[in-house]
């Protein structure tokens, strides 16, 4: 974001086309004003809190992502720049060892100081330098690239952020609603199955607009005939599975998800709740009754898998995916695939701090694709690779279906 950031980041392989120099600027404003406006509903009160070590605090976010442009971009390229506080460069930074210590992310819900406040004024300091910067007509190219990489960041925080808010929110007893707006959107009428011939295929960013390192190098992949559908699994499809005991029954579960499921007692996708007998799910709307219509979200990847060996289905690839991705109804939440977050051929990590975005978590995680409804619009790719560990499930993560 992505520490286990949600997701991506960092520099592109090959060169890009950069944005025009004006088009830095109004895009800057732009992405750094929706960051505030996403937190515009919160109390106070609801910037600190922690419920869980995977969810960080609204205003730990807000300061993390000025720390970004601060730390890799201002202090390099702005001439004599003065740090707001010499102190935000440990308490902000997230997990970049290159850079220096970093505060232990669970106790971020620890820091009451610095305040709210203060924060949104480091926002305001950054923002003057950061704009007196892109105001500049000689930009140097590694300067823009480090641009577009902060933005993208920015935007994977947003994302970020609407999880961390639901999680801060739907663990509170009262279940409180953060907007009367719904982020739900409609699913098509009905589910197709899609039919994807046999051959030889290339996956892979090849555009030459801005991409994350891990969506490159393209290259060739070999398929066998499969069939997928073009829409992802509802809450009411899962129910089934739910009612049907699947929680319980072992035979559907890897073994570390088997532990997982008894370890910690789960019965249901995260933010289900039985009430009265009856099913209710907590959304960023507040609590309501279960939509049976709605596609089933926030289940882990051991979840995932549990459902489709009860539906005799399976999960896609992600080149499976990657394939049929035009022909999907998709972007309700992140499809879990059947692939190992790993570097694609000929993958190259890029030097210097940069290149601990992505390198260094291509180990024991799953990539999800497609993009959900807290993704920042136009911020998803066909060729994006979102990427968790098998048990988490606070991010918006669903299910989509291919035939055995």
């Amino acid at each position: 974001m992505l520490e286990t950031e949600s997701t991506n980041g960092a520099t592109p392989t090959r060169p890009f086309k950069f944005l025009k120099i004006m088009d830095y600027l109004s895009e800057y404003k732009r992405i750094r004003k929706q960051s505030l406006t996403i937190c515009e509903p919160l109390t106070t009160e609801d910037y600190v809190v922690q419920p869980a070590d995977v969810a960080s605090p609204p205003k730990w976010h807000l300061a993390h992502i000025t720390w970004f442009f601060e730390t890799f971009i201002l202090r390099k390229f702005y001439p004599n720049y003065r740090p707001f506080d010499e102190q935000y460069i440990y308490l902000f930074n997230s997990y970049y060892e290159s850079v220096g210590e970093h505060f232990f992310r669970p106790n971020r819900g620890h820091l009451s100081r610095p305040t709210v406040s203060e924060i949104k004024e480091y926002r305001k300091y950054v923002d003057s330098y950061m704009q007196e910067l892109l105001a500049k007509a000689n930009l140097s190219d590694e300067l823009k690239n480090l641009i577009e990489i902060g933005l993208n960041h920015e935007q994977q925080h947003q994302e970020l952020l609407f999880m961390d808010i639901k999680y801060i929110l739907g663990h509170n007893p009262t279940f409180p609603a953060y907007s009367d707006e719904s982020l739900l959107k409609s699913l098509t009428s009905t589910d197709q199955i899609l039919n994807i011939p046999e051959g030889v295929y290339e996956i892979g960013y090849n555009g030459d607009g801005f991409c994350y390192d891990n969506e490159r190098n393209r290259h060739k992949v070999y398929l066998n005939s499969y069939q997928i559908h073009s829409k992802p699994v509802t809450n009411g499809e899962y129910l089934k599975f739910v009612e049907a005991n699947g929680y319980q029954s072992f035979q559907y579960w890897h073994s570390d998800g088997w532990t997982w499921v008894n370890e910690n007692h789960i019965t249901a996708p995260e933010y289900w709740f039985k009430k009265d007998g009856k099913w209710m799910e907590y959304t960023l709307n507040g609590l309501h009754p279960l939509n049976l219509d709605a596609p089933v979200c926030h289940v882990s990847y051991y979840e995932a898998y549990a459902f489709v060996e009860w539906a005799e289905k399976r999960l896609p690839t992600e080149a499976e995916w990657e394939i049929a991705a035009e022909q999907l109804d998709r972007g309700h939440c992140w499809d879990w695939t059947e692939s190992s977050y790993l570097p694609y051929p000929g993958y190259e990590k890029p030097a210097g701090a940069i290149g601990e975005y992505n390198a260094k978590f291509m180990v024991s995680q799953m990539v999800l694709r497609g993009g959900c409804v807290a993704t920042p619009e136009g911020h998803a790719r066909d060729t994006y690779r979102n990427f968790f560990y098998p048990n988490n499930r606070w991010q918006f993560s669903g299910i989509r279906l291919c035939e055995k």
